[in-house]
């Protein structure tokens, strides 16, 4: 396994995903250990299948059961490590070429906090205190740009431009690199940790981080985890979360105020936009109007009649708000030109959603 792992670490993966499969991997062997199966040429198919059956009927200690996308992620590198063996000449044969991987749920975030939940969240730090500021900064950062934990971990000094207001996410998730644009409330509590409590964190001249821990090192993932959710306990909210709330309140509420999804996913990182679209499902506010206006069980509204409404509702901001919420981009009118049909190549076929009939071709 350890040379495995080396591979994957010569592939260019990153130490946390690489770290990520090695937790899984044992994992993997410790069960098969306890089974009695000590080598890799001793897994069958067979066995694969029972470990799956395994963690489908595991139960965390809240006594939930693992989800399709958990129970995905920790036979994956099981998958990859019996491919490599196969071509290292280790075994003769993948046990786990045909296995089958159980479904991945779509699944909405679980919780999305409002703009005066964020704000009460926001306030719980004691910005008189040293580590008070230093925290509001960092949950003004995450609230502002939606980077994830991790990213905001590896921030360093000089990837705050406050010039042109931006931030810079060095090899993010898939080691990418982007641009992300901060409000300028959070630069003004970053500059003035930076100016009044990162000097008195600092134990030399030499740690480029942003956000320094007590200790006067970069602060931990895991530290920072229990930091942000301990103010979300505090703040009596009845929402739970951590780092990652702030995340999808922020791509929340930029839809909902009409930010187009692709901005969206630029600023979140996603290489794949339909990972973006998840967040079009919960920001429901423009559907609850439309809602509201066209369906008849409803309580008659004082001020602005139904039709109105209706009228404003179906206009570019209605067309907009499909757009964002069904991820469907809106379809392009066929352009009808006045050339002659006998302009077409021989061999084409006419399109089958354009409005202009196709007559026979005139020799």
């Amino acid at each position: 396994m350890k040379r495995h792992l080396e591979w994957l670490l010569t592939r260019n993966y990153s130490v946390e995903s690489i770290r990520l499969k090695e937790g899984y991997l044992r994992q993997f062997i410790q069960w098969c250990d306890e089974r009695g199966v000590g080598r890799p040429q001793e897994v069958t198919r067979a066995v694969l299948e029972r470990y799956q059956r395994h963690l489908y009927l595991y139960r965390k200690k809240d006594g939930q059961p693992l989800s399709g996308y958990a129970q995905h992620q920790r036979l994956t590198p099981i998958r990859v490590w019996f491919r490599w063996l196969v071509r290292q000449h280790r075994i003769l044969s993948n046990p786990a070429a045909d296995l089958e991987m159980p479904r991945i749920e779509q699944r909405l975030p679980r919780h999305i906090l409002s703009v005066p939940e964020a704000e009460q969240i926001l306030a719980v730090p004691d910005v008189t205190s040293a580590m008070g500021l230093r925290d509001r900064a960092i949950l003004e950062t995450l609230y502002s740009t939606g980077i994830r934990r991790l990213e905001l971990v590896s921030l360093e000094v000089h990837d705050i431009d406050h010039e042109r207001g931006t931030l810079m996410v060095r090899e993010g998730k898939g080691k990418r690199d982007r641009m992300v644009p901060v409000g300028d409330r959070a630069l003004a509590w970053i500059r003035k940790y930076l100016d009044e409590v990162r000097p008195q964190l600092m134990l030399g001249d030499d740690n480029p981080a942003l956000f320094l821990s007590i200790q006067g090192e970069a602060i931990g993932a895991t530290p920072l985890g229990h930091l942000v959710r301990e103010y979300i306990r505090r703040s009596g909210l009845q929402k739970s979360g951590a780092c990652h709330l702030f995340r999808h309140t922020m791509a929340t509420l930029m839809l909902e105020n009409g930010a187009d999804v692709r901005f969206v996913q630029a600023m979140l990182g996603h290489a794949d936009l339909k990972t973006t679209q998840v967040y079009t499902h919960v920001a429901i506010r423009a559907l609850k109007e439309i809602h509201t206006a066209t369906h008849p069980a409803r309580l008659e509204r004082a001020g602005e009649t139904t039709e109105q409404k209706v009228t404003r509702l179906r206009q570019h901001e209605y067309i907009e708000s499909s757009r964002r919420l069904f991820g469907m981009a809106e379809s392009r009118k066929p352009s009808v030109t006045d050339a002659p049909d006998d302009t077409a190549v021989d061999g084409d076929a006419p399109c089958l959603n354009s409005s202009v009939p196709v007559g026979p071709k005139e020799k």
